[in-house]
């Protein structure tokens, strides 16, 4: 079964022959595939009311486990936002009512964000939507097969995720 990376590389093989387009084999699919996957995650996130940045920032206090809360700062280091625009985001989930403020009891000045019930709920929809349209993108390989390819992707994205900064 030939794809479209087949005949980008084919075409870059005729035109530059002088070049080593091998990378191109892996990466160019991993690319396009997450532009496949970006569309399946808003799809998901869309049937539940929710933008893929609500997603994140509901998903990491939901894996909190209870009481579902954290501090801005921990949500910053889960979703890889400046602290500006998390402030934004949480301004903008609390007056939809899916978290709330409360003050931190260990420090007067410091505040927690909780997960309110409907915050949890959209964020248990989203996920088991998620899962299922990922399912399906995945459903042509076996159990081995997906197994092998995470762990070939981990080797790949763990120095990246393992660097400060």
């Amino acid at each position: 079964m030939e794809d479209e990376v087949d005949r980008l590389v084919a075409a870059w093989r005729r035109e530059r022959p002088d070049l080593d387009v091998e990378p191109l084999e892996v990466l160019s699919r991993v690319s396009r595939l997450a532009r496949h996957l970006d569309r399946a995650r808003r799809l998901a996130f869309a049937e539940h009311g929710l933008e893929p940045w609500e997603f994140d920032v509901l998903t990491a206090l939901r894996r909190a486990g209870d009481p579902y809360q954290l501090s801005p700062g921990q949500l910053l280091t889960q979703t890889l936002v400046t602290s500006g625009t998390m402030t934004n985001r949480i301004d903008r989930l609390a007056k939809s009512g899916l978290v709330e403020r409360l003050p931190d009891p260990n420090d007067r000045r410091g505040v927690l964000v909780r997960l309110t019930g409907e915050g949890r709920h959209r964020a248990d929809g989203a996920l088991a939507g998620l899962l299922a349209q990922e399912r399906a993108i995945l459903a042509e390989l076996s159990s081995g097969q997906r197994g092998e390819l995470a762990g070939l992707l981990r080797q790949l994205t763990a120095p990246f995720d393992n660097t400060p900064g």
